[in-house]
């Protein structure tokens, strides 16, 4: 989901909503192709708020009428002290809509299907997940150690339920107790969808990140930021941050990288899978900005699948190590694409074509999400 397109139509709303009446319900509507399922969607607490005469953030419901039930709801912050945006994950048909009653009194808890945290008793890890899988980046501790790695790894899955901190409460999560576990291998690579800079046909590895900095904690989407230390490439002081996002429901991530680079406007880049020594299924699509990796199934653990869906084309690249989508970002700019996994002993995703398709439909859903109409009533 682009949240900017969303922030822009808010804002016209907010305009257009003074002198107008006070609306208890939403309409959602999808004009588009694509039916959305369990898709996290933003309105823009200004527009929200006042349209439904909302002052106390804990005083209001959303339900469905068609369900009778409650709509999970998140308010979320982006780091600032007031709510930015109201998240609902809701069901939209294709080329139909939903409308949801806003009514006053005090929300149910919702279940928290989202999560992230530093992790200082493990080398400033950085682990996030949703109610599908599990990620983590890594930090500066690590980068004195053997076990240094750069991209980013992946914790496979089979439970709906949160994971991250009991399974690094028994240090012990190599090993499946019943859950899933963390066998993907990183390495010196992009690992599962990492960005970096790419430089006289090589990548140019920004080390690991110094700073961290928790914007959102679920329950629906979580969003943090790594910050990475200034380094100098070919006689120029590149620095960069990284946004990254996750919702509940999806195996993606959102991803908005910036790099600030003197001297230059614009900067290669590339975002990348780490292959294996057997034989995976590639899948790559340049003008849709896809990138897919079935990776050979290890005998004892299954099959971990990895995907990105870049916003603009991209060139392949393919090394001894990792497939590459080659791209060229301005300097100073957020540059946001999505990359996420998937396992297969989870039970949805069974094989190649399977993921292949679902990625596919994520694109497609990423623009229906775009597209969506807001309306009061």
């Amino acid at each position: 989901m682009k949240r900017m397109s969303l922030l822009a139509l808010g804002a016209s709303l907010v305009m257009s909503a003074f002198g107008q009446s006070t609306a208890s319900r939403i309409v959602i509507e999808n004009p588009s192709a694509t039916a959305l399922k369990e898709q996290v969607v933003s309105i823009p607490w200004e527009t929200f708020s006042a349209r439904c005469a909302v002052t106390d953030t804990n005083g209001f419901r959303i339900s469905d009428p068609r369900t009778k039930r409650e709509v999970p709801v998140q308010l979320e912050r982006m780091g600032k002290s007031g709510v930015q945006s109201l998240l609902l994950q809701v069901d939209i048909p294709a080329g139909g809509s939903l409308t949801l009653n806003c009514v006053k009194g005090q929300r149910a808890p919702v279940k928290a299907k989202t999560y992230g945290r530093y992790i200082p008793e493990r080398k400033d890890d950085f682990a996030w997940e949703n109610d599908r899988i599990a990620f983590r980046a890594y930090g500066k501790a690590l980068e004195s150690t053997r076990e240094n790695a750069h991209g980013l790894d992946v914790w496979v899955k089979r439970s709906r339920e949160l994971v991250v901190n009991e399974r690094y409460r028994r240090n012990d999560y190599h090993k499946d107790n019943g859950d899933g576990l963390d066998y993907y291998h990183v390495g010196f690579t992009l690992g599962a969808g990492n960005i970096a800079p790419y430089w006289q046909d090589s990548v140019w590895y920004p080390g690991n990140y110094s700073r961290w900095e928790l914007l959102d904690n679920g329950p629906l989407r979580t969003t943090f930021r790594l910050y990475y230390d200034p380094v100098t490439l070919h006689g120029h002081k590149v620095s960069s941050v990284k946004t990254i996002s996750i919702d509940a429901g999806t195996y993606m991530n959102r991803i908005t990288a910036q790099y600030d680079i003197a001297g230059m406007d614009s900067l290669p880049v590339v975002i990348g899978i780490v292959t294996r020594k057997d034989p995976g299924r590639m899948h790559v699509d340049e003008q849709q900005g896809i990138m897919t990796y079935w990776e050979p199934t290890d005998p004892k653990w299954g099959t971990t699948t990895v995907g990105i869906v870049s916003p603009v084309s991209g060139k392949l690249r393919v090394t001894p190590l990792q497939i590459l989508l080659q791209t060229r970002i301005a300097t100073n700019k957020p540059f946001t694409y999505h990359m996420g996994a998937a396992w297969d002993r989870e039970g949805v995703m069974q094989n190649a074509a399977a993921w292949e398709a679902w990625v596919a439909g994520y694109k497609q859903a990423q623009s229906a999400v775009q597209g969506l109409r807001f309306s009061f009533k």
